[in-house]
């Protein structure tokens, strides 16, 4: 069975805090919408998670069908910036855009 779920990790490869440190917020901001009540709303493909007291961005594995560009673009932004990128199971994988 395919990954659900991929983690994007807040730490670059070479173990250091990825900053800015809201960027979790704004990459989940960049696909919100707002709801008839006005209020911002998350899409239900990205979420923030902590692991490890880490912040890191869960992606859920069906945004590559409902928008490949935006998950190509977090694809892209996680590698151009070397962040971990870990599948359900914790396994660190490497995803090319």
């Amino acid at each position: 069975m395919a990954t659900q779920e991929i983690i994007i990790l807040g730490l670059t490869l070479a173990g250091k805090p990825f900053r800015p440190s809201d960027w979790v917020d704004r990459m989940c901001s960049t696909y919100a919408t707002f709801g008839e009540d006005k209020k911002l709303r998350y899409s239900p493909y990205l979420k923030p998670k902590v692991v490890d007291s880490v912040r890191c961005l869960a992606v859920d594995m069906r945004l590559k069908e409902v928008n490949p560009e935006g998950f190509e673009q977090l694809i892209q932004f996680a590698n151009e910036n070397e962040l971990g990128i870990l599948d359900e199971s914790g396994q660190k994988i490497t995803i090319t855009a």
